[in-house]
Protein backbone atom coordinates (compact mmCIF):
# COMPACT_ATOMS: atom_id res chain seq x y z
CA UNK A 1 0.00 0.00 0.00
CA UNK A 2 1.46 3.52 -1.18
CA UNK A 3 1.96 5.69 2.04
CA UNK A 4 1.16 9.52 2.40
CA UNK A 5 2.35 11.95 -0.61
CA UNK A 6 3.77 8.98 -2.29
CA UNK A 7 6.41 9.06 -4.52
CA UNK A 8 7.91 12.77 -2.93
CA UNK A 9 10.49 13.71 -0.20
CA UNK A 10 7.20 14.08 2.77
CA UNK A 11 6.20 10.78 1.88
CA UNK A 12 5.29 8.24 5.35
CA UNK A 13 3.92 5.33 6.01
CA UNK A 14 0.35 4.99 6.26
CA UNK A 15 0.30 4.07 10.48
CA UNK A 16 -2.50 2.77 12.75
CA UNK A 17 -4.26 5.29 14.92
CA UNK A 18 -4.01 3.76 18.03
CA UNK A 19 -0.76 1.85 18.26
CA UNK A 20 0.86 4.67 15.17
CA UNK A 21 2.49 1.67 13.72
CA UNK A 22 2.94 1.00 9.83
CA UNK A 23 -0.66 -0.70 9.18
CA UNK A 24 1.44 -4.14 7.89
CA UNK A 25 3.01 -4.29 11.29
CA UNK A 26 -0.25 -3.03 13.51
CA UNK A 27 -1.59 -6.34 14.98
CA UNK A 28 -4.70 -3.93 16.37
CA UNK A 29 -8.18 -5.31 16.82
CA UNK A 30 -10.49 -4.42 13.74
CA UNK A 31 -14.04 -5.05 12.66
CA UNK A 32 -15.43 -6.57 9.10
CA UNK A 33 -15.02 -2.98 7.47
CA UNK A 34 -11.41 -2.65 8.64
CA UNK A 35 -11.78 -0.10 11.52
CA UNK A 36 -9.91 -0.53 14.70
CA UNK A 37 -11.70 -1.68 17.53
CA UNK A 38 -11.08 -0.86 21.05
CA UNK A 39 -11.74 -3.29 23.99
CA UNK A 40 -13.55 -0.53 25.60
CA UNK A 41 -16.41 -0.50 22.91
CA UNK A 42 -16.98 -4.35 24.22
CA UNK A 43 -19.64 -5.41 26.42
CA UNK A 44 -18.56 -9.24 27.04
CA UNK A 45 -21.11 -11.03 29.50
CA UNK A 46 -20.04 -13.44 31.93
CA UNK A 47 -22.29 -15.95 33.15
CA UNK A 48 -21.96 -19.49 34.97
CA UNK A 49 -23.95 -22.12 34.11
CA UNK A 50 -24.14 -26.30 33.40
CA UNK A 51 -22.81 -28.18 31.15
CA UNK A 52 -22.80 -32.22 31.61
CA UNK A 53 -23.60 -31.49 35.68
CA UNK A 54 -20.55 -29.58 36.09
CA UNK A 55 -19.97 -25.55 35.86
CA UNK A 56 -18.55 -23.61 33.38
CA UNK A 57 -17.93 -19.92 32.97
CA UNK A 58 -18.97 -18.59 29.49
CA UNK A 59 -18.03 -15.15 28.25
CA UNK A 60 -20.54 -13.85 25.36
CA UNK A 61 -20.80 -10.62 23.70
CA UNK A 62 -17.06 -10.93 21.95
CA UNK A 63 -16.94 -9.19 18.46
CA UNK A 64 -15.21 -12.49 16.92
CA UNK A 65 -13.50 -10.55 14.44
CA UNK A 66 -12.35 -7.48 16.51
CA UNK A 67 -11.04 -9.29 19.49
CA UNK A 68 -8.19 -12.11 19.35
CA UNK A 69 -10.83 -14.78 21.10
CA UNK A 70 -7.92 -17.43 20.92
CA UNK A 71 -5.20 -15.22 22.68
CA UNK A 72 -8.03 -14.25 25.27
CA UNK A 73 -8.98 -17.60 26.03
CA UNK A 74 -5.45 -18.74 26.72
CA UNK A 75 -4.85 -15.68 29.27
CA UNK A 76 -8.08 -16.42 31.01
CA UNK A 77 -6.96 -20.50 30.86
CA UNK A 78 -3.90 -19.17 32.20
CA UNK A 79 -5.06 -17.00 35.10
CA UNK A 80 -8.10 -19.25 36.38
CA UNK A 81 -5.66 -22.11 35.55
CA UNK A 82 -8.10 -24.04 34.20
CA UNK A 83 -9.12 -25.60 30.75
CA UNK A 84 -11.49 -24.22 28.25
CA UNK A 85 -12.24 -23.59 24.62
CA UNK A 86 -14.51 -21.44 22.06
CA UNK A 87 -17.70 -22.84 21.69
CA UNK A 88 -20.35 -21.22 18.52
CA UNK A 89 -23.37 -20.23 19.79
CA UNK A 90 -26.63 -18.64 17.82
CA UNK A 91 -25.64 -15.54 19.35
CA UNK A 92 -21.92 -15.75 18.45
CA UNK A 93 -18.70 -17.47 19.39
CA UNK A 94 -18.37 -17.63 23.26
CA UNK A 95 -15.60 -18.58 25.46
CA UNK A 96 -16.12 -21.43 27.86
CA UNK A 97 -14.03 -22.00 30.67
CA UNK A 98 -13.95 -25.15 32.71
CA UNK A 99 -14.74 -24.29 36.56
CA UNK A 100 -16.70 -21.49 37.71
CA UNK A 101 -14.14 -18.36 37.85
CA UNK A 102 -16.76 -15.31 36.21
CA UNK A 103 -15.91 -13.32 39.27
CA UNK A 104 -12.52 -13.50 38.55
CA UNK A 105 -13.25 -13.25 34.52
CA UNK A 106 -15.19 -10.16 34.96
CA UNK A 107 -12.21 -8.58 36.66
CA UNK A 108 -9.70 -9.62 34.35
CA UNK A 109 -11.83 -8.34 31.46
CA UNK A 110 -11.82 -5.34 33.27
CA UNK A 111 -7.84 -4.69 33.34
CA UNK A 112 -7.68 -5.41 29.90
CA UNK A 113 -9.94 -2.52 29.24
CA UNK A 114 -13.10 -4.47 28.51
CA UNK A 115 -16.49 -3.29 29.79
CA UNK A 116 -17.54 -6.68 31.46
CA UNK A 117 -20.35 -7.62 33.35
CA UNK A 118 -21.36 -10.53 35.47
CA UNK A 119 -24.85 -12.04 34.53
CA UNK A 120 -26.86 -14.84 35.82
CA UNK A 121 -27.17 -15.90 39.05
Amino acid sequence: MPGLFDGTSLEQPVTCERCEQALSDCSCPRDARGNVVNPSSQHPRVRREKRRGKWNTVVGGLDAEAADLKGLLKTLRTACGTGGGVSDSKDGPELVLQGDHRDKVVKLLIEQGYKAKASGG
